[in-house]
């Protein structure tokens, strides 16, 4: 069995940190193992996705106060509203509901529903930004139109009420100090029997279909994020509302931006002579277009240069994040004669000049203080 990552532990950070915290925490090891500057490193890109999981669930406050509380054990079984439990309030009576109604079914305000159904959809990270309709076929229960979703061959003969449980689906059992409910053994859970059982469905009053429905995306949409949409899950019968269907987004990741929220990121790598003399780069923007960037002289790596609402679009909002460009500053590799003679000419004259590179001449001072007993 695989060893469950502790998730403050992933991030490097406390227990009791912020949302704040969490995030520049998450943001600098993403920079660190992100696969595209540790290609070919399969440690880096594991340790990716265990902090990519753990700031999933530490930034979500919900989810964070369920972790807090049961650990992993919190998200086992696909969490709540995919097999698992919500114990965000309630009692055992409430888990009860959620295991049974698993079993036979949700329910609606009280009443027993067709079954809910999961899907797995997975955009582009443009389609994430603008919002997209995506067409997906699911495989379900329809209304069986033989029997109009009765269940019965007669469709003049109306299913009776179950004796056993009398109509509730279910039945409890004292076992000491607990009491165990579990779908009724006669009627299975449907609160009904049926004499004469229509051919076309069994009796169950639908049949297996696959049915194709167009999900609007939403643009500004998060990975992970799930989409609900009433009524186009399973259908519940006759006189039973349809159950739910859930949209499970996954963004594909892009090759040149990386998103935090509204916001991006994108690396840009520049010569050594730009960043030195100052120069203007041309990026793209996650809208297509492009815009240019006014890199100083002196430029290090590391910095960063801000760019307004060039961002990922906010959630159901004409808002947009902003765009952070991060230089790199690049060091040239398999020189010519002439550019090593260049550079041998310049490394002689910067010796003498303190001043053009201040943070490897004050480091490099702190040294010989260290060696000389004076640190």
């Amino acid at each position: 069995m695989a060893t469950k990552i502790d998730y403050y532990a992933a991030l490097e950070v406390s227990r009791d940190a912020n949302g704040d915290e969490i995030k520049r925490a998450y943001r600098k090891l993403a920079m660190k193992y992100h696969p595209d500057r540790n290609p070919g490193d399969a440690e880096a890109e594991n340790k990716f996705k265990e902090i990519s999981e753990a700031y999933d669930v530490l930034k979500d406050d919900q989810k964070r106060a369920a972790y807090d509380r049961f650990g992993h054990a919190a998200f086992e079984g696909g969490g709540p509203g995919a097999g698992g439990f919500d114990f965000g309030g309630g009692g055992l009576g409430d888990i009860f509901e959620q295991m049974f109604g698993d079993m036979m079914g949700g329910r609606r305000g009280g009443r027993r529903s067709g079954a809910d159904i999961q899907v797995q959809v997975s955009i582009t990270f443009a389609e994430a930004f603008a919002g997209v309709k995506k067409e997906i076929t699911i495989p379900t229960r329809v209304t069986c139109k033989s029997c109009d979703g009765t269940g019965s061959a007669d469709k003049d003969q109306p299913p009776e009420t179950c004796p056993s449980c009398h109509g509730a689906g279910k039945v409890r059992a004292q076992q000491g100090f607990f009491a165990i409910e579990r779908p009724c053994p006669t009627c299975h859970g449907t609160g009904r029997l049926i004499r004469n059982p229509c051919k076309e469905c069994h009796g169950a009053g639908t049949v297996e279909k696959n049915r194709t429905i167009e999900v609007s995306i939403p643009a500004g949409v998060e990975d992970g994020t799930r989409i609900r949409i009433t009524g186009e899950g399973e259908a519940g019968g006759k006189g039973v509302p349809a159950g739910d269907l859930y949209v499970h987004v996954s963004v594909e990741a892009h090759a040149i931006f990386q998103r935090d929220g509204a916001n991006i990121y994108c690396r840009v790598p520049v010569r050594m002579g730009q960043a030195a003399l100052g120069t203007e780069i041309e990026v793209p923007v996650v809208d297509g277009s492009r815009a240019k960037v006014k890199i100083p002289a002196g430029t290090q790596t590391g910095e960063h240069f801000r760019l307004r609402g060039k961002g990922f679009s906010v959630l159901r909002s004409s808002a947009r994040g902003d765009m952070y460009i991060q230089v790199v500053v690049e060091t040239p590799r398999h020189l010519s004669k002439r550019q090593r003679e260049l550079l041998e000419e310049f490394e002689t004259d910067a010796a003498g000049h303190a001043k053009g590179s201040p943070e490897s001449t004050g480091f490099f001072s702190k040294v010989k203080d260290f060696f000389e007993g004076k640190l």
